[in-house]
């Protein structure tokens, strides 16, 4: 299994993760697709609205007698067909929102922190403490740590203060997010994903726990999981 350095705010090595077997395996990029078209679609307001032709402003009268004009028959001022009237099957308010399951989350999860973890683009600290609760400290630590340009902080909930809170939420391209939030598209949106130790190790334990039995001694053993042979009975001969 590989390790993983863990270092300071400084950037200086002060030990080191032995990370799971689970994130040695392949990136499952449509999975990742998956999961982040559900976080977009789940963020969407929704607030479109037209007006039918119940809504339109303008008198329900019949504008002149069914017949006898010559002119084509009309029931009211705010029909579909005039301009000005209602709109026909235009969107309405709603919600774009729908289940997406628990445990391909969780493998999209994983693969987004593989993905980090091939590319050098993940970093375990220590942990996030500072003397002051202010920006220019933790400004400093990203960029000794080469995190220059964009950043996702993860924090486990047990262990986020105050002045994590208050020295990091006015950073540019910066976001904090606990370790039971951190989702997919927060690691493919950013550059670089800087963990606690203790915040990689709780999201670590709740990967292990939905990967199968089966799936992690595979992935132990570095091969994939073999399918299942179908078993094929022979048929009687009639005497």
């Amino acid at each position: 299994m590989a390790n993983i350095n863990v270092v300071n705010l400084t950037g200086k090595k002060v030990g080191e993760f032995e990370l799971d077997a689970l994130f040695s395996g392949d990136v499952n990029e449509a999975l990742l697709w998956e999961a982040v078209k559900h976080y977009r679609a789940s963020i969407r307001q929704g607030t479109h609205a037209t007006k039918n032709r119940k809504l339109v402003s303008g008198a329900g009268k019949k504008l002149w007698k069914q017949k006898g004009t010559g002119r084509a028959r009309v029931g009211s001022i705010r029909t579909p067909l005039w301009r000005g009237g209602g709109t026909v099957h235009g969107p309405q308010p709603r919600s774009y929102d729908y289940q997406f399951p628990r445990k391909k989350l969780l493998g999209a999860l994983r693969s987004a922190l593989s993905s980090k973890i091939n590319d050098g683009k993940l970093v375990v600290v220590e942990n996030f403490d500072v003397n002051e609760a202010k920006t220019k400290h933790y400004r400093t630590a990203l960029d000794k740590l080469e995190a220059k340009k964009s950043a996702l902080l993860v924090e486990a909930s047990q262990q986020l203060n105050e002045k994590l809170y208050l020295g990091s939420r006015n950073l540019e391209n910066v976001e904090l997010v606990l370790s039971s939030e951190v989702h997919p598209y927060d690691l493919l949106k950013y550059e670089h994903a800087i963990f606690s130790k203790a915040a990689f190790e709780t999201l670590q334990e709740t990967l292990k726990k939905a990967v199968s039995k089966r799936q992690h001694a595979a992935n132990a053993a570095g091969t994939e999981e073999a399918p299942k042979k179908k078993v094929v009975r022979k048929k009687k001969e009639a005497v």
